[in-house]
């Protein structure tokens, strides 16, 4: 494992998730992945930093009893100048609908929207400067928006965030199978941070577009299980792709999430 250093503006940092069952989904997350937690920042209500061997790794927030918001986890940006990247964001057709705000001596932050409607942070470091320690179980790993296409929102993170942008190099499929898949990695001085994944009619309308976090397993199979005996669901079963064996779960209050054994971590099954 390794632990992390000040990103990269542009690099995923952080993430967090707002809940109406705070007690409920600490006991589920820490059950999972093994986490503990500490208190955090209260602007925007009780809220708890996530700690694996003492370092951070995600938040969790409780919601106000009265909002009835999508339950999600929210993907946060790097940036040197909050404010800046916001008005950016606004620029481009995004909006911010909270911040930016200081949350108390942690950093500065926004919560904008791309012209997708994808929900996203940008976080501007000072005594937090994000996920803390990667490479083990229950650490952050990937992030990938997935919507219908992505030849029109790419062009908004560039714009943002400066990425470059590398297609999906064509595939092997047989002439009577699909198009090639539309994917697209962004990177930052040549490193691959995110993705973009279009799944074109496979969007589902309850969830439109949406930034998706990967969690690193040691065992996608066992983890899968212990989701569903926890009270979550295993939307999409394990299944081995080249970046490594993987499914895709909920947690009981909806909040989707990949979790995934890498390629390199170990022999394929």
């Amino acid at each position: 494992m390794t632990e992390a250093t000040r990103q990269t503006p542009g690099t995923p940092c952080w993430v967090s998730l707002m809940v109406h069952g705070l007690d409920a989904t600490q006991a589920f997350y820490g059950a999972l992945f093994g986490w503990e937690f500490s208190p955090g920042p209260q602007q925007l209500g009780p809220y708890v930093r996530a700690l694996i061997d003492g370092k951070e790794v995600a938040g969790i927030g409780r919601l106000p009893a009265d909002r009835h918001l999508p339950i999600a986890w929210t993907t946060y940006m790097a940036t040197d100048n909050a404010d800046l990247t916001a008005e950016t964001i606004r620029s481009y057709s995004g909006t911010v609908g909270v911040g930016p705000l200081d949350a108390g001596d942690a950093g500065r932050m926004a919560i904008a929207t791309d012209p997708t409607g994808a929900v996203f942070g940008i976080w501007q470091a000072a005594a937090h400067s994000g996920i803390a320690i990667h490479g083990t179980h229950g650490t952050p790993v990937w992030n990938e928006l997935v919507t219908a296409e992505t030849s029109s929102v790419v062009k908004f993170y560039q714009a943002v965030f400066g990425y470059k942008a590398e297609p999906a190099a064509p595939s092997d499929k047989d002439a009577d199978e699909d198009a090639d898949e539309d994917y697209v990695t962004l990177l930052l001085d040549d490193r691959p941070v995110a993705a973009l994944r279009g799944v074109g009619t496979a969007l589902p309308r309850h969830r439109g577009t949406r930034w998706m976090t990967y969690f690193e397993v040691e065992d996608t199979d066992q983890a899968a299980e212990k989701v569903a005996t926890l009270g979550g669901h295993v939307i999409e079963p394990p299944r081995q792709e080249a970046a490594g064996r993987l499914a895709t779960v909920a947690d009981p209050e909806g909040a989707v999430f990949t979790i995934v054994r890498s390629a390199g971590r170990s022999p394929d099954r």
